[in-house]
């Protein structure tokens, strides 16, 4: 498994837990890596994608939502969700990582922790995201 692959699989873990326990401070992910551990550019890469759903969760689930027809974001699966809201950050604002590269990265996560049925739907959302909100990377420069 890749380094990112990883990372982004420690992302969705940390962002989950975040998301169960209401710990959604920047020292949320604190329990989380009491915990667990990982390679230090796996961490690295994690924080990076932890930081940046967080601070940026209300205008990422806007887009989430507005993507994902029929469907509350009260109604989406917890780990799709949290899935979903890690790819948006990286299509968003990490103009180093390939848009595909990030919805492939989503998909095959979803695979791995989400139903039969979640890379289907996380492929859905993240195209209408990407094609309804991603023309130029730079108006959305990483925080």
């Amino acid at each position: 498994m890749s380094t990112r692959r990883k990372a982004r699989e420690l992302a969705l873990q940390a962002l989950y837990q975040m998301e169960i326990t209401g710990i959604l401070a920047p020292a949320g992910p604190d329990l989380f890596w009491d915990h667990f551990a990982a390679s230090s550019r796996a961490r690295e890469f994690a924080e990076r994608l932890i930081a940046g759903a967080v601070e940026n969760r209300e205008a990422i689930d806007a887009l989430i939502e507005n993507a994902a027809v029929n469907w509350k974001l009260s109604r989406m699966p917890r780990v799709d969700l949290t899935i979903l809201r890690v790819a948006t950050y990286e299509l968003l604002f990490c103009a180093d990582i390939p848009m595909n590269v990030s919805i492939d990265e989503a998909i095959e996560v979803g695979k791995r922790y989400g139903s039969e049925e979640s890379p289907t739907f996380i492929n859905g959302v993240l195209d209408q995201v990407l094609h309804a909100n991603v023309t130029n990377r730079s108006e959305h420069p990483e925080p």
